[in-house]
């Protein structure tokens, strides 16, 4: 997955020397999270929907129209921006984008090429990335296995198992049950099975016969029902 491919492209730009207020705007209208500041076609700064909001409490707490009338007409872009923000190339993929976010505590991103901005890679695209990874519009079911060690073949008995109960696999997906992969046991994973199934529990029960550990068990939406 490259992030070329989950960016919004064509971002609106913003000068440094734009009102805040005005930016406020354009972040709340288009319900976006951050804007990159560029100036001569280089980038300068990121500035974004948490800035305009921390500037606009902080008038609302002094209740000073001096303040009001400074924020709402002299406060510029490059008074409050990110200088030199942290930044992903299009070509990266969005695996090295959330480990890059998580290690400097960013939640946006612009995205370069050729020493452009041609992009912004925000929180609202790893939650896009999420939800199609689990599904969340084609209301599968699902379950929880583990922790249990991967080894070769573990995958392909989780699915003949699944299917053999049944049900229809859509996925499966091993995640790490610590950030560092795991404390001592580098291949010990929790694995997310998502299927279609009219009776999520018989696929329950033929797992745990299997001897697996069913961590949780969900039903398709329109069930309208979780267990676990």
């Amino acid at each position: 997955m490259i992030v070329r491919n989950w960016m919004q492209h064509n971002p609106t730009l913003v000068d440094g020397d734009a009102p805040l207020a005005e930016v406020n705007r354009i972040l709340t209208e288009h319900n976006l999270q951050a804007l990159p500041v560029v100036e001569g076609g280089r980038l300068r700064g990121m500035v974004t929907r948490q800035h305009c909001l921390r500037a606009a409490h902080f008038v609302a707490r002094t209740q000073s129209p001096d303040e009001y009338h400074f924020f709402a007409n002299r406060l510029k872009v490059k008074d409050i921006m990110v200088r030199n923000p942290a930044t992903v190339n299009a070509t990266d993929t969005m695996e090295e984008c959330l480990r890059r976010g998580q290690e400097l505590g960013v939640a946006q991103f612009p995205v370069m090429e050729d020493g452009r901005v041609v992009g912004v890679i925000s929180s609202r695209e790893i939650f896009s990335l999420a939800a199609h990874f689990l599904g969340a519009w084609e209301k599968r079911c699902g379950v929880t296995l583990g922790p249990l060690e991967l080894k070769r073949g573990t995958i392909g008995r989780i699915a003949d198992l699944v299917e053999g109960a049944g049900a229809e696999v859509q996925a499966i997906y091993p995640i790490a049950r610590s950030e560092n992969g795991g404390s001592g046991r580098p291949h010990e994973r929790k694995v997310i099975v998502r299927f279609h199934a009219a009776e999520v529990k018989k696929v329950v029960a033929v797992l745990e016969a299997a001897g697996l550990r069913v961590i949780e068990s969900v039903e398709a939406p329109q069930a309208g029902k979780t267990s676990h």
